[in-house]
């Protein structure tokens, strides 16, 4: 008897930070189809759909997971239509398309949904207020991928980092290895969430969910999904430092000299929620996963970045 070959799942974005993690996570189980810009360029929207359309038949998946996005914060601000284009519109194309071939869809937003003003951590049903266009713009594929009709998992997420692609993690790592003092931005909290954590997840649903649910499962929506706890920014960098030099990394800057300083003291073109604290409850107990602590994520993948001499 022959062995049951994996499903295979589309992915757009497979170089982005979550999309390289979930190529890495979602095999063997299933087989991941990985599309990068170069092979479906969600800003293309008046070839997207047909290009869609073709790697469907082509590929014949069980689901399609949209993990490419415009996230230069700051620099959409002045690429307003650019960011709508990708964050927005080529969501809702994305969507309509997997509908009509009956494909579920999982699509990846962002705590800047919110504006940070209340108090304790964001539940799905909180009102959405976002301050800057790139959030304004996750804000408009959320809407459009639901407009589309089809099963969908949009999930909601917050500060990404991996050992792979850029981000704050190692960004704060070059420079701990370059100067002798940081200011970091201690009025800002959040979930320091890994891209592997995120790519663990999905498989967790998809395996779940596509091994037999159907559109009507109550388990397809919208959830929270970050790593457990919550920390300032600057709270994040002397963690992250502390832990780099102590598996020897070749750290300059003492512990001392990373200062904290309000997100008013440095100053950047979008605005940024003050509280980014998300509510995973409904998550947990939609799909019976246990999320680690963000602590857990960066120590990870601080040992999967090559040691730089």
């Amino acid at each position: 008897m022959s062995e049951k070959k994996p499903q295979r799942v589309l992915i757009t974005g497979c170089q982005g930070q979550v999309g390289h993690a979930l190529v890495q996570r979602l095999a063997p189980d299933f087989q991941p189809i990985g599309y990068d810009r170069s092979g479906l360029d969600l800003s293309d929207l008046d070839r997207l759909a047909d290009k869609l359309h073709a790697a469907i038949e082509a590929h014949q998946p069980s689901a399609l997971i949209n993990a490419a996005a415009f996230t230069a914060v700051d620099r959409a601000e002045a690429q307003e239509s650019l960011a709508y284009d990708i964050n927005a519109l080529a969501p809702g194309i994305t969507a309509t398309v997997a509908a009509s071939h009956g494909l579920p869809m999982v699509h990846y937003s962002t705590d800047y949904v919110f504006d940070g003003q209340r108090d304790g951590a964001y539940s799905e049903n909180d009102p959405t207020s976002p301050l800057s266009v790139y959030g304004r713009s996750k804000l408009a594929g959320e809407k459009a991928v639901v407009a589309a009709n089809g099963p969908h998992l949009i999930l909601r997420t917050s500060w990404v980092f991996g050992a792979h692609g850029q981000n704050f993690l190692k960004t704060m790592l070059r420079l701990a290895q370059e100067r002798d003092a940081l200011r970091v931005v201690n009025d800002q909290i959040g979930a320091p969430t890994s891209a592997e954590l995120i790519a663990q997840s999905t498989h967790t649903a998809l395996t779940s969910l596509i091994g037999g649910a159907d559109a009507r499962d109550p388990r397809w929506g919208i959830y929270h999904l970050t790593a457990s706890g919550h920390t300032s920014w600057h709270s994040y960098a002397k963690h992250l430092i502390a832990r780099a030099r102590a598996i020897g990394w070749p750290i300059c800057v003492e512990d001392d000299a990373v200062e904290g300083i309000a997100a008013q003291d440095y100053p950047v073109a979008a605005a940024r929620p003050m509280n980014s604290r998300l509510d995973t409850t409904k998550w947990q107990q939609a799909f019976g996963e246990t999320l680690p602590n963000w602590q857990v994520g960066v120590d990870q993948v601080l040992t999967n970045i090559p040691l730089q001499p």
